[in-house]
């Protein structure tokens, strides 16, 4: 299952020169008395349910890392700790070479941050050279290969630094839960869906990401299971679905299955150690459960926390699983594909499927429905990520932006209509292609963190072909 919580080791430096007297240049005792004032103010400010800090108290020089001595140290206790990424800190000019070594023994995201240079004598001497460092500290990164995020030179109090902060914990998170993800593969894609066509071997040398096969027919033998077996736990789930939505004349004889299908899921998720799974929806299930359709059970199992791309797609369901993470678990995703433009607004367009969207996400002043198994309801005001991870010839890409909900017309199924600042460049890049109209939106903007990740795994690049 995906996890929202992670561990980041704090690295103060400083310059490995000799002692110096007070109030002169790059001396121990002003990278020691900024290197403990910074790690205490992280801890104490920045500690919460999704980050908790790693600090090198009793390495190095009174708690500074300086040499290739206590980059071992600081190496040891971090791997002992299982931290998911690092901050290296410039508390004056930082130490080039055994940063770049702590990052590439750790293979983990790291950050580089400069405190922002503020003390200056009278007699024209400073204590410190940080941001100076810190450009060492980053061409050493770049000689090395190693890929890192950077906070902006500023101080430790500052909106810049603590949104700075924010983004590289989302994107540690984004990494963590990425790297060894494991996805179900349910079923197999329709069969004129050739859009959907991916390459089990090629994302799993280029990604690391596992592919758990779970063919119909486990599916139908656990299901039957499930049916004799939690009568209780179904019986719970059919409370659920009456008593969130409004049903049609044929949704109600179908209950039990939906609910029983819910259970069914979770328990996949579980026995097979499944982060997502992508499923097959409108094709086999319906011929093997008696008309059943899964896709309010998908919306159901979203909000449970159990992630499910439905129509086979493998791209999106490991698109789900990014912005997911990147908004720490706190937003659902969703699957809304790019359908119809809007009949007025030309920058607009219905993003919209056939009803498997989580009912977190319902605009509250709309009713959520039940029509033949399938949700429908509007989708809540605000901004939303819309992104998606596709490929062609092994060139992975990632094309994301944002958009705002608008009027439109009512609709069927579940839906946003969605204003872009250019549709029409989003149409050309979908048209041109390695996409297809299958897309991940979520609500908030998470194209910085998409970004960042993206530097971390060389093999996945940013498209900003619908910014040019």
């Amino acid at each position: 299952m995906l996890q929202y919580k992670v561990k980041i080791g704090l690295i103060p430096m400083r310059r490995n020169t000799n002692n110096r007297p007070p109030r002169t240049f790059l001396t121990w005792t002003s990278a020691e008395e900024r290197g403990h004032r910074f790690v205490n103010y992280i801890e104490e400010n920045f500690t919460d349910d999704h980050v908790e800090f790693v600090d090198a108290n009793g390495l190095g020089h009174n708690d500074l890392i300086y040499d290739d001595e206590s980059a071992l140290q600081v190496v040891e206790r971090f791997r002992q700790e299982g931290v998911d990424a690092v901050i290296i800190i410039n508390c004056n000019f930082g130490n080039e070479e055994a940063a770049a070594d702590i990052a590439k023994a750790l293979g983990k995201p790291v950050c580089l941050w400069a405190p922002l240079d503020d003390e200056y004598y009278e007699d024209g001497m400073r204590p410190t050279d940080s941001q100076c460092g810190l450009f060492g500290v980053s061409r050493q990164m770049q000689r090395m290969g190693i890929p890192f995020s950077h906070i902006p030179c500023c101080r430790v109090e500052s909106d810049e630094f603590k949104e700075a902060l924010d983004r590289f914990v989302r994107v540690t998170c984004m990494v963590k839960n990425f790297t060894g993800l494991r996805v179900g593969q349910i079923g197999t894609r329709p069969a004129p869906f050739f859009s959907v066509i991916w390459n089990e071997g090629e994302i799993l040398q280029k990604f690391g990401v596992k592919i758990v096969p779970i063919n119909m027919a486990i599916v139908e033998d656990r299901f039957l299971r499930t049916k004799k077996e939690k009568t209780q736990e179904i019986a719970e789930f059919v409370k659920v679905f009456q008593e969130n939505y409004e049903m049609d004349a044929l949704t109600p004889d179908y209950l039990e299955r939906m609910a029983c299908l819910v259970v069914t899921y979770r328990d996949l998720f579980e026995e097979f150690k499944l982060d997502v799974i992508s499923a097959e929806c409108w094709t086999a299930t319906p011929i093997m459960f008696d008309g059943l359709a899964p896709c309010a059970v998908y919306g159901i199992l979203n909000d449970l926390g159990y992630i499910i791309s439905c129509e086979s797609d493998m791209h999106c369901a490991m698109t789900m699983v990014l912005l997911n993470a990147a908004s720490l678990g706190e937003k659902k995703p969703f699957l809304g594909e790019f359908t119809v433009r809007h009949p007025s607004n030309p920058n607009a367009e219905l993003l919209w499927h056939c009803g498997p969207f989580p009912l977190s996400v319902k605009d509250p002043s709309c009713k959520a429905r039940l029509v033949n198994q399938r949700e429908w309801f509007k989708v809540k005001d605000g901004q939303y990520t819309v992104a998606r991870m596709d490929q062609e010839n092994g060139n992975y890409m990632m094309l994301a932006g944002v958009c705002r909900t608008t009027q439109g017309p009512q609709t069927h199924g579940t839906y946003l209509w969605a204003e872009f600042d250019n549709l029409q460049a989003w149409e050309d890049r979908l048209i041109e292609g390695p996409y297809i109209h299958h897309f991940v939106e979520i609500e908030g903007d998470y194209t910085k963190e998409l970004k960042e990740f993206c530097k971390y795994f060389p093999n996945l690049s940013m498209d900003y072909s619908i910014f040019s």
